[in-house]
């Protein structure tokens, strides 16, 4: 029978397992007994997923007599026990502050790092379709600066293709 291995240490097998729903995202996480209690994972209270993928867990509460110093963002004054607390941001601006944990958390969390909002699928497919035609009308100058001749042909057909037959007047 294969263990899984801790996702901290990659050393010791995975004793401890969470896992958190957001949304319709699941995330799984397999702590060594160690480091489950190095990360507070063994008081509910004190312990969040985001934390640990942060490296914010309990065993790093800041103590300014340890001397770790405390970031807050420079706009709204959120600091790291606020995002631990609440398990958001505050503003816009943190996501500048505390950029060097949270790339890690949202790659785990979304499918990249760069929100680009919700839209309607007819809309979506719209600017999809913009958005492919100008890639192609970019290259057809391209070729024809170049006098790819061949190639200038093949992407003047896929745009009058996607343009439903029609061949926009700067390209005829």
């Amino acid at each position: 029978m294969k263990f899984m291995q801790c996702c901290v240490c990659k050393e010791k097998p995975a004793t401890v397992h969470l896992t958190q729903i957001v949304g319709e995202k699941m995330q799984k996480l397999d702590l060594c007994e160690d480091c489950a209690k190095a990360k507070g994972v063994n008081d509910p209270t004190s312990f969040a997923m985001a934390d640990l993928m942060m490296g914010l867990g309990a065993s790093q509460e800041l103590d300014p007599s340890a001397g770790i110093v405390e970031i807050k963002c420079p706009r709204c004054g959120f600091s790291q026990a606020d995002f631990k607390k609440s398990g958001r941001l505050g503003c816009p601006d943190c996501y500048k502050t505390f950029a060097e944990g949270l790339a890690g958390l949202l790659k785990t969390m979304h499918k990249g790092t760069r929100h680009i909002g919700k839209a309607p699928e007819p809309l979506r497919q719209t600017r999809d379709k913009a958005e492919r035609l100008k890639l192609l009308q970019k290259k057809l100058a391209k070729a024809i600066e170049v006098e790819d001749f061949e190639l200038a042909a093949q992407l003047r057909d896929e745009i009058k293709a996607i343009n439903g037959g029609e061949t926009p007047a700067r390209i005829r």
